[in-house]
């Protein structure tokens, strides 16, 4: 008998073909298991077969080639004038359409949160990075159940799903190599993923590179390898492969490279393409000027639009530097340039090879460059190497000059540029990336082509729109329901609308579907509503990460601008329109109640720094038995800010005994105990700057050795954070590396890390993934030859007195009633 379940869906081809396929409504995902279509009876001579129907998508779905880069402003790209070759994205603008009021959220995970789920950041935990995750619903860093992502839903829907690139959006305490994997893109509804876990990676040795849920070092092999040319490889070998396979199934593609995100890691080819082209020989006023004029001339900007005054209050102009300064900075545009062309160009690769396939017809190519404004976070001076930055460690200007201008961009480097670029790749803008309530820090171009859909070729698009829009778009264009229920469980509404109305040429100038979107990073905010936006004046510059900033958002003083008449937030009119002000504010409030905002939390280096969930959390004493790679930063214990003891009871073979025995980080800042041609070695990386080394006076013998090394802090440690204080960081110690109960070497250390190690290596036990710490001594993966009987760490953190907490306590009142945030200065009163 055939079984009557219910399945009203319809059968492509007979109940007994070996492979029916059906579409389905797509409510509920997955489906109800299939009924049996077929006959069965005692005998098989006398029944009917029925294979289960394969689903697919509605007939005519489009291929989908999502594309994001990372940390482009505006202002960068050629497609929306900007000096910086870009004819991938050139050609996609030609063939398709260039929208110019499209916005991210300001950061790169919860735009990209958004952009996966369709849902505004904060409701699927992204109110801000991973990095500074808090225990609230809005900041967790975690996508619930109830928010499928696209790749989710367009899987169960019949599609082959693959993602290629930055992975940013899964929690770090998830991040090791035995699972738990729901949160990473496999879990996700993406059935391959080759990339980076993190918010950057190295481009050249990536040391948290993966395929599916496995770490990889494919560059041990390729002396060559740079990621983002190895990530167009991959995906053109996937799209090949899946035509090949099943030519009739669509696709959809996830392909987000870390360009032009830090470090700025392009080819040396690349490097001297972009320096042949001499685009910043002027500066970075008079590139703002010239990026003004094109965009206007391209029609990306009207007319009417007015560049926005440069901040000289806080960032120089290009006449005010020295000779030195103006060599160095124009070094470090050139290799950002040659890096958003680098990845332009492997971006167009990928595109070619679907045209290849004949698959170009019918595929939507949405390329939005950047999620979010470029990043100011290289600071005054830019860096050769970002984790120093990051721990407050500036480079000076000479040094970068003598040690790192010819080398700018390669692997001995970990890149950045001076924050006043970044400012000028936001033209026509003010801000820049972390700003959410200004559009250097939101405004993204982005171009979309579907030749067998949208025919008014080489169009531009003014509609206010955000990355909440594309998935509900990508949906809408491929004829897919949005599900009601994934995996037994009410899906949360979808904040997005489709942008599927702008492809066609009669709607070119119609009203946005989008009315209204609020905005919020790290205490800064805003709420676009019909044609307005209201902005928090900017209390903390984006370079600024060591403070807490105003700790009380709701004080923050409104601007208000009227985008009817002022494209680019030139001209603060909250004091003409105060009953405007006092309707958004209300809405804002409304906006951010129902979208998991609260609480507003203007703080950086605390939130950075605050405990997060960790398998390492709470303990004191760590012991591993054997080798173990791959532990993420978040759950490996941290040695920094305390005293700290390694104990490694280990045995040295005949031969005599070398390699890793623990390690975390890398050639950026990190520390590495192993043997070295059987001499006991302790290393410290300073942030790529300096080495810090304790060596045993003879090799080893074969045999068991218990080697020890003891380090005594001398600062009060992390909890001075709790008061507003970072005076308990980086500061001396004395470290004392010991050989069978002998002290063999003694230093002192009068500095410190900080805060954070080389954030995209890992913690690694008898071997070493990603970058050497100490590149004098060894390369990777130099695996202990001999055996680990036990590493043992104790870490002794500091505590507080009572005498200290008062001290503190009276510190942070005294900063408090004096504190100035750093705002910008008025500009003719247009600010």
């Amino acid at each position: 008998m055939i079984c009557s379940a219910a399945w009203s869906d319809e059968l492509s081809g007979p109940p007994d073909a070996t492979q029916p396929t059906i579409e389905i409504g797509g409510a509920q995902l997955p489906p109800q298991p299939q009924p049996f279509r077929g006959e069965i009876k005692t005998l098989a001579s006398e029944s009917r077969p029925s294979w289960p129907a394969r689903i697919v998508p509605p007939q005519g779905a489009p291929n989908v080639l999502l594309i994001m880069t990372d940390d482009v402003g505006f202002g960068a790209p050629s497609t929306f004038g900007g000096v910086i070759p870009t004819p991938a994205l050139d050609r996609i603008a030609a063939e398709g359409l260039r929208y110019t009021n499209f916005h991210s959220t300001a950061l790169c995970a919860p735009t990209r949160a958004a952009l996966l789920t369709g849902r505004n950041p904060h409701m699927v935990g992204f109110g801000v990075v991973p990095e500074m995750s808090t225990g609230y619903p809005g900041y967790d860093g975690v996508i619930t159940k109830d928010k499928a992502t696209i790749g989710r839903v367009l899987r169960d829907n019949g599609y082959r799903t693959a993602w290629f690139g930055k992975n940013h959006n899964t929690p770090f305490s998830f991040t090791e190599l035995y699972g738990p994997f729901d949160q990473w893109p496999t879990g996700l509804g993406f059935d391959y993923f080759y990339g980076f876990m993190g918010g950057e990676s190295n481009q050249w040795r990536p040391g948290d590179l993966v395929r599916n849920t496995t770490y990889i070092q494919p560059f041990l092999a390729d002396p060559d390898f740079n990621l983002i040319t190895a990530m167009a490889d991959e995906a053109i070998t996937y799209v090949r492969a899946a035509d090949t396979l099943a030519p009739e199934q669509p696709f959809f593609i996830y392909y987000v490279p870390g360009a032009a995100h830090s470090p700025h890691h392009p080819t040396k080819e690349w490097i001297e393409r972009a320096d042949k082209l001499h685009l910043f020989d002027q500066g970075w006023n008079a590139l703002r000027e010239t990026i003004f004029e094109k965009q206007k001339a391209l029609g990306v900007i009207p007319d009417s639009a007015r560049l926005t005054p440069w901040p000289d209050g806080l960032l120089k102009r290009w006449e005010q530097l020295s000779a030195d300064e103006q060599k160095l900075f124009k070094r470090q545009a050139t290799v950002f340039a040659a890096y958003l062309m680098y990845a332009d160009h492997e971006i167009g690769r990928v595109i070619q090879a679907i045209d290849d396939l004949g698959r170009l017809d019918n595929t939507l190519i949405v390329y939005i460059s950047g999620d979010n404004g470029t990043s100011a976070e290289g600071t005054m001076n830019g860096t050769p190497n970002e984790v120093a930055s990051a721990n407050l460690i500036d480079v000076p200007v000479a040094q970068q000059l003598s040690d790192f201008y010819d080398i700018w961009g390669s692997e001995a480097t970990y890149p950045h540029m001076a924050a006043a670029w970044a400012w000028a790749f936001d033209t026509p803008f003010s801000w820049t990336k972390q700003i959410a309530s200004h559009f250097g820090g939101t405004r993204q171009g982005m171009a979309v082509a579907w030749p067998r859909r949208i025919k008014d070729k080489g169009s531009i698009r003014h509609q206010f729109h955000h990355v909440i829009d594309i998935l509900p778009t990508i949906l809408d264009a491929s004829g897919i329901a949005a599900p009601t229920e994934v995996d037994g469980i009410r899906q949360a509404p979808i904040d997005g609308v489709s942008m599927t109305y702008t492809f066609d040429a009669a709607n070119a100038d119609a009203p946005s579907a989008r009315k209204t979107q609020y905005f919020e990073m790290l205490g800064d905010h805003a709420l676009y509503h019909d044609g307005w936006i209201l902005s928090t004046k900017v209390m903390r510059a984006p370079w600024e990460s060591s403070g807490a900033g105003n700790s009380d958002p709701t004080s923050y003083p409104y601007e208000l601008f009227d985008l009817s008449k002022d494209w680019t937030q030139y001209e603060d009119v909250a004091a003409a329109h105060p009953g405007k002000v006092a309707e958004l504010t209300a809405l804002f409030y409304q906006e951010a109640g129902k979208n998991q905002v609260f609480p507003l939390d203007a703080s950086v280096a605390t939130r950075q720094n605050a405990s997060k969930p960790s398998i390492a959390t709470g303990r004191d004493m760590y012991v591993w038995t054997g080798p173990l790679t791959g532990v993420s930063s978040t759950n490996a214990p941290s040695v920094l800010n305390t005293s700290y003891r390694f104990t490694a009871e280990i045995e040295v073979p005949e031969t005599g005994g070398a390699g890793m025995l623990i390690t975390q980080g890398g050639r950026f800042a990190g520390f590495g105990f192993y043997l070295l041609k059987g001499i006991p070695t302790f290393s410290w990386n300073l942030a790529g700057l300096d080495h810090k080394t304790w060596r045993g006076a003879t090799a080893l013998s074969p045999g068991k050795h218990v080697l020890v090394f003891d380090f005594k802090y001398d600062g009060l440690g992390a909890d001075t954070l709790a008061y507003g204080s970072i005076a308990g960081f980086g500061r001396s110690g004395t470290g004392t590396l010991q050989v069978d109960g002998k002290i063999v070497d003694s230093k002192t250390m009068t500095r410190t890390i900080p805060f954070t190690l080389a954030w995209d290596e890992h913690l690694d036990v008898g071997s070493d993934t990603g970058t050497s710490v100490n590149v004098a001594d060894y390369d990777i993966p130099f695996a202990f030859d001999g055996k680990i009987e036990k590493i043992t760490l104790s870490v002794d953190a500091p505590t507080l007195s009572s005498n200290d907490i008062a001290k503190l306590k009276a510190a942070q009142a005294k900063a408090a009633d004096g504190a100035v945030p750093p705002v910008p200065p008025d500009s003719e009163n247009k600010r």
